[in-house]
């Protein structure tokens, strides 16, 4: 079920809505089970037969959890736990995500050998690393392992941010379980933002998508559409994300949870590092949490800095630090899919960030400069995250550059038809809502009118989006794909 359908926005949202508020506030566990039972309704309608492989997961790292906390309460090692855990949680990941594409690639080694083909559940990757949080958050002592299994269910599942995220760790949801604030301010601002994702998403990101996919789609397309397809696919990708992602904060925050920031304006870093601070924050503190730290810090990385340090100089001695890196940008690209495409993507990112760390690039001046090198990298990256395969990538490249010549009819065909989508897209990657907000709130009588139009804006950009969605065509969310 996508949260920009009609199903969703009249009849299931209000149905939920209405249900969880005519509950007393002081049955906040009432309120919970329903809110779990609801998110297993959602997920069901996108996957009737693999709810049953949620529901395991939810078991299953309940259990572990319930083992980590009992261990580490007798003062000894949570390994025991941890291991398996994780074990099982990358193991069903990699049977549902993975083994297709590894069979694949041996198949082209050996050719009798049996493709496996299972279809990819929708956001088992998000789900799995929320999973894998909550075991790892009790194992670290952060929290305490939860004895009501459904509060465990309702972490994992709830289905504001079960299909694509933001990626919540445990120690951050763990609080709001039984001690959250409703309020009608909260209910107003949830409401705002929903409708601002829904706005990205449907006005913006389903729009552009369709010169990113003519220009991706061309048999051969000239540097110009090859160029503005990409650029076209920049902001489709963003908006769709971070529209998903105010979504999901939006109907959190009406249901009394606050999600942590899932983007903050991301296309005016100054560099790679800075880019993936703002882009797909929750995955990044994810990865830098429970693998970035526990592999620099472990016994073998410090041991091993410590010789080259003897033996090499203080500059060796980081070498191990770039290794772990490396680790974890060779799984963040391999998190996005099971393509080698996304294996390319990640490391692409990973010499780009290793170069930054190497020349201290934060101390540059010429941000200008800084700015447009990251945006140049971003795009070259974005093209593989695009392509269905290397070879595919590879010649569209080789279009970008001039290869089946400079103008394309169809570029101008899309910017005719586009121009007003393309340039506000390419606004609002700024924080103009901000800036405009800061100004006018400054002057009282402005901000009284602010006050009142505001709200008449939002219904005009939900009246705008719902024609948008009975017309259209074009819907799905690009990440419910991971």
């Amino acid at each position: 079920m996508l949260f920009s359908s009609s199903l969703f926005l009249f009849i299931f949202f209000p149905a939920v809505t209405l249900l969880y508020f005519a509950l007393p506030k002081k049955w906040w566990a009432v309120r919970n089970l329903l809110l779990f039972l609801v998110s297993v309704v959602f997920y069901w309608c996108g996957e009737p037969r693999l709810v049953v492989l949620m529901l395991f997961s939810i078991v299953a790292n309940w259990l572990f959890g319930l083992w980590a906390g009992a261990l580490r309460a007798r003062g000894r090692s949570v390994k025991p736990a941890v291991v398996p855990a994780v074990l099982v949680n990358v193991g069903v990941l990699f049977v549902f995500k993975y083994l297709s594409f590894l069979t694949r690639q041996l198949n082209l080694l050996a050719p009798a050998l049996p493709v496996v083909d299972i279809a990819l559940p929708i956001g088992i990757s998000f789900y799995t690393f929320q999973a894998m949080s909550y075991v790892f958050d009790v194992a670290s002592g952060e929290v305490e392992p939860e004895r009501n299994p459904l509060n465990v269910g309702l972490y994992i599942s709830f289905f504001p941010q079960l299909i694509a995220g933001p990626i919540i760790k445990y120690s951050t949801y763990a609080p709001q379980i039984r001690d959250r604030v409703h309020s009608w301010d909260k209910f107003s601002r949830g409401t705002e933002r929903f409708v601002q994702g829904l706005c990205k998403k449907v006005l913006l990101a389903n729009t552009l998508a369709y010169v990113a996919d003519g220009a991706f789609a061309a048999a051969a397309p000239g540097a110009s559409l090859a160029l503005l397809g990409l650029f076209s696919y920049a902001l489709q990708l963003y908006y769709d994300f971070s529209g998903y992602s105010d979504m999901a904060i939006g109907l959190a925050l009406m249901f009394g949870f606050e999600f942590p920031e899932n983007f903050t304006h991301p296309y005016l870093s100054a560099s790679i590092t800075e880019y993936w601070a703002r882009w797909h924050i929750t995955l990044g503190e994810w990865f830098r949490d429970y693998v970035l730290y526990p592999i620099s810090r472990s016994r073998l990385f410090m041991t091993a800095g410590k010789k080259l340090k003897a033996r090499w100089g203080r500059r060796a001695q980081k070498l191990p630090s770039y290794a772990a890196l490396f680790i974890v940008w060779f799984l963040t690209g391999l998190w996005h899919g099971a393509n080698w495409t996304f294996v390319l993507f990640g490391l692409f990112h990973y010499v780009f960030i290793a170069i930054e760390k190497l020349i201290n690039i934060n101390k540059r001046r010429n941000k200008p400069l800084r700015w447009l090198y990251t945006m140049v990298v971003v795009l070259l990256a974005m093209v593989l995250f695009r392509s269905d395969s290397v070879a595919n990538a590879g010649r569209y490249y080789l279009s970008m550059a001039g290869a089946h010549g400079f103008w394309d009819a169809s570029a101008g065909f899309f910017l005719r038809d586009n121009w007003l989508y393309l340039l506000l897209g390419t606004v609002f990657c700024a924080p103009v809502e901000e800036i405009l907000e800061k100004r006018i709130k400054s002057r009282p009588v402005k901000a009284f009118l602010l006050d009142g139009l505001k709200p008449v804006l939002l219904f005009v950009l939900f009246a705008c989006s719902v024609t948008y969605i009975i017309k259209g065509t074009y819907n799905p969310f690009i990440y419910f794909n991971f």
